[in-house]
């Protein structure tokens, strides 16, 4: 059926009909749903004031304090010991930078 081969007053008709059907369906979404769906944004959630953060941390940091104290103070392992950091001298440190300086001079011969 075509929509141009309608009457007016079938049109009219239709229209009802479809305005009708929506009311209803909105009717039983709401009976359904509990409340009626609106397309309004979505409420902001609640933040936690600054004085209930501190509370909370204040709390975890307590559960923390009695957890390590309930450790045995001593280890049954021995802790190894971290091999000192080996120091480059200043001699060997300035043969180094001769050579790397000749290496880059050469490069830069070369490039050009």
């Amino acid at each position: 059926m075509n929509l141009f081969d309608l009457t007016i007053t079938q049109l009219k008709r239709a229209t009802a009909i479809k305005e009708e059907i929506d009311k209803l369906n909105k009717e039983l979404g709401s009976i359904l749903s509990g409340s009626p769906r609106s397309g309004a944004a979505p409420t902001k959630k609640p933040t936690m004031s600054a004085a209930v953060k501190k509370k909370i941390a204040a709390a975890q940091k307590a559960r923390w304090a009695t957890l390590r104290g309930a450790k045995p103070a001593t280890r049954s392992v021995k802790a190894v010991a971290k091999p000192k950091k080996k120091r480059m001298s200043p001699a060997a440190r300035a043969k180094l930078s001769a050579k790397l300086k000749a290496y880059w001079a050469a490069k830069k011969a070369g490039k050009k």
